[in-house]
């Protein structure tokens, strides 16, 4: 891709890049014990390479007790057994490489799991060498001050551990302490387990929960309402910039990487500080306001949703990049969240959000089986649920008293394991994903939805998702271009253009199920479509858009 340098518009190759997620336990299992492994993954590798994409975002494979399905880590330096053996790994890495696939790892260095060996040695004594490595408050003091915990029944962060009298912080589940960023030991020590990987010749990191790292460790009382801006209490504490660029300085400039910071505060001038140029921090911010919209899109407001976009696309059009994301592992479907998942819009929906991911200024991330529009699978029974979140609040509500039907009811909607089913193959037994009894259930809609089926199928959102694609790696000005909104008001269409070197591109998308109007005060008559989601569209006939219509032209 050949670009004029601006300023801005500075070529870097993870700018370019898509990425696409997979979530390892459910993408293919190799042995048939209904887990997906690294062997599974190698042997798709070429339908991976088919979609276009340039990386592969892989959540946590490092030895795990899985409390957190991988993210409570208790060896960095190992590959889980359910996951198979470093040899597995570098067989793994060497085959993408070679099929032009970049690798970028999860790091989740917040927090470790309570059974890896610094923390077994930090709870062993009050003066073991290891204490230092994890946040402690000595029970003689009383009990420490309230702090909100993300995984835990009760919402406690502290967690009282008989051995040494003391209690222990934990964000998330107990079973996952949080590291104590405070002691240069730690730091260290994380960097010197991410050279290990980059010496690996990985490409990057994804840093998991990050942004909670810092502490102020005098513990002050939280005022009153914290609980509804979490993030502006919990994330990027006093000292979280300092270390990361001293991670800078020690790692990340001797790499040519991508380094993607998760959460990245809660505004778009928060963000900039982990990804500025002239900061030496990060090259990407990965912020979670395009998708904690509640329940469902329609709900939230288009309108409300397209300024989301725009606030950030306005403070990060001179510096800085932006990953554009609609769904991952912590979320449930994409179609199911932002589009229409019913029989008869399930797939056209699907090929308009995949339409404004890549189309949007900033990395596409994509998330494995949204290229099938793959939706929730709403469990009916808390039995079927894995995921320590779900589970957890399940519980929380039964000691209460709560309607736990409503709160199922609810989860068919938000859960984030609606978006860890099984990757659907085929028609055969469990999609095709394993021989075994899967981990978690497959969606009993894989028998019409599958990949094989949709290979064969021209229309398909699987082969429109790689025209996508194919048409962002052939216009740098959807990498790069300029983004303007249109139509700003209208409730059911997001309108706007993309311009780079004189060459302007429109995107015209409905978020409904009905045909909507729009008024973008641009001449269409001597444009030409170069895509649309319903085949066969050459020439918009009225400034009217069919149910979930997208459409991409070139402005003349």
């Amino acid at each position: 891709m050949s670009v004029k340098t601006t300023p801005q518009n500075d070529s870097k190759w993870w700018k370019e890049a898509v990425v696409y997620q997979i979530y390892p336990r459910s993408f293919k299992d190799s042995d048939g014990d209904g887990v997906g492994d690294l062997k599974g993954i190698i042997s798709k590798l070429d339908y991976v390479k088919s979609l276009g994409i340039d990386a592969v975002w892989l959540n946590p494979i490092y030895t795990s007790p899985n409390d957190d399905n991988g993210y409570d880590i208790s060896n960095y330096r190992e590959i889980m057994k359910d996951f198979g053996t470093m040899a597995d790994f570098d067989l793994l890495l060497k085959e993408m490489h070679k099929r032009g696939i970049k690798l970028i790892m999860d790091l989740v260095v917040n927090h470790s799991s309570d059974e890896h060996e610094w923390f077994k040695q930090s709870r062993s004594s009050r003066d073991n060498p290891y204490r230092d490595y994890y946040h402690w408050w000595p029970a003689e003091k009383g009990k420490p001050p309230y702090r909100w915990s993300f995984f835990d029944v009760n919402s406690e962060a502290w967690k009282y551990d008989a051995q040494t009298n003391s209690y222990y912080l934990h964000y998330f589940s107990q079973k996952q302490p949080d590291l104590n960023w405070e002691n240069p030991k730690v730091r260290n020590e994380v960097y010197d387990i991410m050279k290990f990987w980059l010496d690996k010749g990985i490409d990057g990191f994804r840093m998991d929960a990050f942004q909670f790292a810092s502490k102020d460790t005098t513990w002050p009382e939280l005022p009153k309402g914290y609980e509804k801006n979490i993030i502006k209490y919990y994330g990027v504490g006093p000292h979280l910039h300092e270390y990361l660029q001293e991670m800078n300085r020690e790692v990340f400039s001797k790499y040519d990487i991508m380094t993607v910071a998760e959460g990245a505060g809660s505004s778009p001038e928060d963000a900039m500080l982990f990804v500025d140029p002239d900061r030496k921090e990060l090259n990407m911010a990965y912020h979670f306001e395009s998708v904690d919209i509640g329940k469902h899109l329609k709900d939230f407001g288009l309108v409300k949703y397209k300024d989301i976009f725009s606030r950030y696309d306005n403070a990060f059009k001179d510096k800085g990049w932006l990953a554009i994301f609609l769904a991952n592992h912590d979320q449930p479907r994409m179609v199911s969240k932002f589009g229409n998942d019913t029989p008869k819009f399930r797939a056209i929906s699907s090929k308009m959000l995949s339409t404004f991911i890549m189309t949007m200024r900033g990395t596409p991330y994509y998330y494995y089986g949204d290229e099938l529009g793959m939706d929730n699978i709403r469990f009916n029974s808390i039995d079927d649920y894995h995921d320590v979140d779900t589970r957890n609040k399940y519980i929380a509500l039964k000691n209460k008293g709560g309607d736990l039907n409503a709160f199922l009811e609810g989860q068919k909607q938000t859960s984030r394991e609606n978006g860890r089913t099984p990757f659907q193959w085929d028609t055969t037994q469990n999609a095709g994903f394993t021989t075994g009894t899967p981990w978690l259930k497959v969606n009993p809609n894989y028998k019409t939805l599958n990949a094989e089926a949709q290979e064969k199928d021209s229309n398909s959102v699987l082969n429109y998702f790689r025209q996508l694609v194919q048409l962002r790696k052939k216009e740098p000005t959807l990498v790069y271009g300029k983004y303007t909104l249109l139509d700003r008001e209208n409730p059911n269409v997001y309108a706007y253009t993309r311009e780079l070197d004189g060459k302007k591109l429109l995107v015209l998308l409905n978020f409904t199920d009905k045909n909507s109007p729009y008024k973008i005060g641009i001449s269409t008559a001597k444009s030409k479509i170069i895509l649309d989601n319903y085949a066969g569209t050459k020439k918009l006939k009225s400034n009217i858009l069919k149910p979930y219509e997208a459409i991409v032209m070139e402005l003349k």
